[in-house]
Parts: C-alpha cells; structure tokens; sequence
C-alpha cells in the first residue's frame, strides 16, 4: 500500500534554499512535492559534514 505525503523539507514546493538564497532541487523528494513512507527508507543516504554541518565533498 502505497502512501504519499506532502515534503515537511520543502513544504510541497519541490524547491529547497540555502543561506545565500540560492534555490535547488529538494533532495527528500526530489522535486515531487510528495514522498512515498515506502521509498524514503530505502533512499535515506549518511552525508559527511564538517562542524558547520556543510556537506563535504
């Protein structure tokens, strides 16, 4: 059974911003709007951060 709910990271916008304003895909949803409770368990990755929590690349 499969069940979607409205992105709480987005607010169903699709769209995320940073501190600067710049704006990119969300990266819960993927730019849906809506996550699947049964896809965003298998998708969930552990990013590196620094502590400023910045993303290491």
């Amino acid at each position: 059974m499969d069940r979607a709910y409205t992105c709480k990271a987005c607010d169903g916008t699709g769209m995320l911003s940073d501190d600067e304003g710049w704006q990119y895909q969300c990266s819960v949803c993927h730019g849906d709007g809506t996550y699947d409770v049964d896809d965003i368990s298998s998708s969930a990755r552990v990013m590196s951060v620094d502590e400023n929590n910045r993303i290491l690349d």
